[in-house]
C-alpha cells in the first residue's frame, strides 16, 4: 500500500513539473492602465542560455532587464536600477498581472501584455494622416502651475517619436502614432510611465493632454516654433549671497563621511552631481557621466555624485546606490546625501537657492569654488540637443583645467 502511495505522488509530482510554465522569446505588446487610460509600450523577451533578458523599448531605445524571475506560472520582472517590477501571471502568450513600485505604498497599476504584437497605440499604415512634426514652444498646466517646454515631434506615416525639453529634464524617449488627427505618444522605462496626446488646433498649434503615473494630469499647448528655447539652465540654480563654495560632509555607500574639501580632491577639479537612483534623467546622466570619467579622469578632474533617494533609511539608499554603480559600471564615488524630496534636499546644501531638478551638475574649480551650475539634464532622447549638452559640458570642465581658468 504504503509503495502504491509513494508511486503515486512520483507520478503527480512528475506531472507537474513536467508542465512547467515557460516565458515566451519575441515580441511583446505591453498596456498599462492608468486614470482610465491605457499606456502601451513594446519589449522583446529573449533567452540566453537557462536566463531571460528583457528588452524595453521606446524609440530609439532598448533598456536591458536582466533580473527576470519564474516562479512556477508568476514572472517578476526587475525594471532595471528602479526599485519596480512587472509582475504576472503567464498563461501562453498574455501576461496579466501589476506594474509596482515597492518604494511606494500600494502603488500597483494593472498591467497586461500579449506575444507578437509590435504596434503602439496603431498598427503603421500609408492611409493620409495628420502630420504633427515640428518643433514647438509648450507650456503645461497643472491646476495653478505652468512649466515651459519644447516639444520635439518627428513622424513618418502614422508613426511618431519625439519628447519634450523641460527646465528639470526632459521626457526622454517618446513614440506613438497619428490616428484619426489625434497624435498619441507614450514612454514606459521602469519609472516614467507617461501618456501625451494633441490635436491639431490649426496650421500652428496643438492642443493636448498628458498623464503620468496614478494621479498626475495636465493640459498643455504648443505653437509652432522652429528657435524654441528653455530659460537659461545655469541660472536656475545659483549660490546665495555671501557664498563662494559648498561645504558638506556626507556618508559614502559605507559610511565613511566624504566633504568636497577633502584630500582627494585639492586642486582638481570636482563635479558635483544631484542625483538619485530613481529619476531616469539621472540615468541618462549618469551614463554619460561614466564614459566621460573613464577617458578624462586623469586629467585632474573628479565626479562626486550626491545621492537623494526615496527613503530615509541609509541601508536602502546605499543599496539602491551600489546596484546602480554595479549596472551602470560607474567608477566615481557617490555619498547618501538623504532624501529625494526637494526642500529637504535645498536644507541640505544651505549654500544654494534651491534644489529645482534632479539631476543638477555642479562644476567646482581646482580653488574650490563653485564656477557653475546646470539645472536638469538634456537626454540623448533630445538628438542636437543632447549633442550642444556634451560640448557645453566639455566647454566648461576645459575652462576650468586651464592654468588660468576665468572667474
Amino acid at each position: 500500500m504504503r509503495l502504491l502511495f509513494v508511486l503515486a505522488f512520483w507520478l503527480a509530482f512528475s506531472a507537474c513539473t513536467s508542465q512547467k510554465t515557460e516565458l515566451k522569446t519575441g515580441i511583446w505588446r505591453g498596456v498599462i492602465e492608468m486614470q482610465g487610460q491605457q499606456l502601451p509600450f513594446n519589449f522583446e523577451v529573449v533567452k540566453v542560455g537557462s536566463k531571460y533578458n528583457v528588452h524595453l523599448k521606446n524609440g530609439g531605445e532598448k533598456l536591458l532587464l536582466d533580473e527576470v524571475n519564474l516562479i512556477g506560472d508568476t514572472v517578476s520582472i526587475v525594471l532595471h536600477i528602479f526599485d519596480a517590477e512587472l509582475r504576472a501571471k503567464m498563461d501562453g502568450e498574455t501576461l496579466t498581472g501589476y506594474y509596482i513600485k515597492n518604494f511606494e505604498k500600494d502603488y500597483r497599476l494593472p498591467f497586461r501584455a500579449t506575444r507578437g504584437d509590435d504596434y503602439r497605440f496603431e498598427k503603421v499604415t500609408d492611409k493620409p494622416v495628420t502630420d504633427f512634426t515640428g518643433t514647438y514652444a509648450v507650456k503645461f498646466v497643472h491646476e495653478k502651475d505652468t512649466t515651459v517646454s519644447v516639444g520635439i515631434f518627428k513622424q513618418k506615416g502614422n508613426y511618431v517619436e519625439g519628447t519634450f525639453l523641460n527646465p528639470d529634464g526632459d521626457y526622454r524617449y517618446l513614440e506613438g502614432n497619428s490616428v484619426d488627427g489625434k497624435m498619441w505618444l507614450s514612454t514606459f522605462d521602469g519609472h516614467h510611465a507617461y501618456i501625451f496626446s494633441a490635436i491639431r488646433q490649426n496650421e500652428n498649434t496643438l492642443v493636448g493632454e498628458y498623464w503620468s503615473g496614478k494621479t498626475f494630469h495636465a493640459s498643455w499647448v504648443g505653437r509652432r516654433d522652429d528657435h524654441a528655447a528653455l530659460p537659461d539652465l545655469e541660472s536656475l540654480t545659483y549660490l546665495k549671497k555671501g557664498y563662494e563654495k559648498l561645504e558638506f560632509s556626507f556618508p559614502d555607500v559605507n559610511g565613511n563621511k566624504i566633504s568636497p574639501s577633502g584630500e582627494r580632491y585639492k586642486n582638481k577639479v570636482l563635479i558635483l552631481q544631484i542625483f538619485g537612483t530613481w529619476c531616469p534623467n539621472c540615468m541618462d546622466e549618469t551614463k554619460f557621466l561614466s564614459r566621460w570619467y573613464k577617458k578624462n579622469r586623469d586629467r585632474g578632474v573628479e565626479i562626486l555624485g550626491l545621492a537623494y533617494e526615496r527613503k530615509d533609511d541609509f541601508q536602502y539608499a546605499s543599496g539602491r546606490v551600489k546596484k546602480m554603480k554595479e549596472k551602470l559600471d560607474v567608477d566615481y564615488d557617490f555619498v547618501i546625501a538623504g532624501t529625494s524630496d526637494k526642500a529637504k534636499a535645498s536644507e541640505s546644501l544651505p549654500a544654494l537657492n534651491q534644489v529645482f531638478a534632479f539631476p543638477t551638475t555642479i562644476f567646482i574649480g581646482k580653488d574650490g569654488k563653485v564656477k557653475h551650475i546646470h539645472t536638469g539634464f538634456t537626454g540623448p532622447g533630445t538628438g542636437v540637443y543632447y549633442e550642444q549638452y556634451i560640448q557645453r559640458f566639455n566647454e566648461t570642465v576645459n575652462e576650468l583645467l586651464t592654468p588660468n581658468p576665468s572667474p
